[in-house]
């Protein structure tokens, strides 16, 4: 076992296969992403999850799970969870929009929707998700769209540690994405490369200005694959200038930093060249990620470039390309729950939890 497990991957299908175990086994696995083709319903999540920990105790169960149009599970009582705009126009265009009394409740909510969210998920043994958005709503990004709270980054920031506040009160930690921000930039960072004109200090003022208003409360950051050439000519998760000097130095962020899919069209190219899922995954490592995620390559002929992957980490840890962190290790293992979860039955009768559904946009 080495001192640093970074690499988070995915399985194919809703049972473990002995492929699935023998890669969750490899010391450098630290994690497990789920999608919508590892659900059928509660009880088989509940099993692949408790699965999974007899496997690797320490594996981070991960999904995208945010509300509105990116969410995993939505059958089987789970929740349909409203997508962040809504709380966006809870605040502007509530009752008592005019006095400040919408944009207390629309917090509220907020909270709500955190709450339900984390219960829900961690009730079947799912640890963590990659929420919340903290991009802001520019209007032109089909990617983002209502994935976002809203324009106004105070606005953002508000509801967002609201939000924050619910995953908390269900034992979950957090995810702030996609630093320092992809809501300006129209191109789909899974099938292109995004590009951002604007200077350092513009982003800084408004995008990115969450990241720093959020620095105490958020348990860990994803940053985008954007390039943002007036700060550096690589795509932001692969840049040092942004995630060590900016975010970690500038901001004062503490927490776990994720790469963003290195699967996607926007994390195969660094500087014009073309580049695999290990030189992405060094070079995101090398950067100041603590992890790195390659995602749906379980499904490609049987998960060939994913052994692939995990053969190229290990020769480049052992080429010393990469060099394992103690700390990144620390920040990792911090974001499994701490306390237990409340069971699914006893979850539904939860008066915190049936109020939560009340407060729901």
């Amino acid at each position: 076992m080495t001192p640093h497990a970074p690499l988070i991957i995915d399985i194919a299908g809703t049972t473990l296969t002995k492929t699935d175990k023998q890669r969750l086994r490899h010391p450098l696995v630290g994690g497990v992403i789920l999608f919508g083709r590892n659900w059928s319903d509660r009880q088989q999540l509940t099993k692949l999850c408790r699965k999974i920990k007899k496997v690797r105790p320490d594996a981070l169960i991960c999904v995208d799970h945010e509300g509105g149009r990116v969410q995993r599970f939505k059958t089987d009582g789970f929740t349909h969870l409203p997508p962040m705009r809504a709380l966006g126009e809870l605040w502007l265009t509530g009752e008592g929009a005019d006095t400040g009394a919408a944009a207390l409740r629309a917090c509220n909510a907020a909270t709500a929707t955190g709450y339900v969210l984390g219960a829900e998920l961690r009730a079947c043994g799912v640890d963590f998700s990659f929420a919340p958005v903290l991009d802001l709503d520019h209007g032109g990004s089909g990617v983002i769209g209502d994935r976002a709270f809203a324009r106004d980054a105070r606005m953002v920031t508000l509801l967002a540690q609201a939000l924050l506040h619910g995953l908390r009160q269900a034992g979950m930690a957090n995810c702030g994405k996609h630093f320092p921000g992809h809501g300006y930039a129209v191109a789909d960072s899974h099938v292109d490369v995004p590009v951002d004109e604007r200077p350092l200090a513009t982003l800084l003022a408004d995008d990115a200005a969450p990241y720093g208003w959020l620095s105490a409360s958020l348990s860990s950051v994803m940053p985008a694959h954007v390039i943002y050439p007036q700060v550096d000519n690589r795509p932001a998760g692969f840049s040092a200038r942004w995630l060590q000097d900016i975010l970690r130095r500038e901001l004062g962020f503490q927490g776990a930093v994720f790469s963003d899919d290195l699967s996607m069209a926007g994390a195969r190219q660094i500087e014009g060249r073309t580049v695999s899922p290990t030189e992405a995954a060094v070079a995101a490592l090398q950067a100041g990620c603590d992890m790195v995620l390659l995602c749906n390559q379980s499904l490609v002929d049987d998960g060939a470039p994913l052994e692939a992957w995990l053969d190229g980490m290990t020769e480049a840890l052992l080429k010393h390309q990469w060099r394992p962190s103690t700390a990144s290790e620390q920040r990792r293992l911090a974001l499994l729950p701490t306390m237990p979860a409340q069971p699914w039955d006893d979850l539904m009768c939860e008066p915190r939890y049936i109020h939560a559904l009340g407060l729901l946009p």
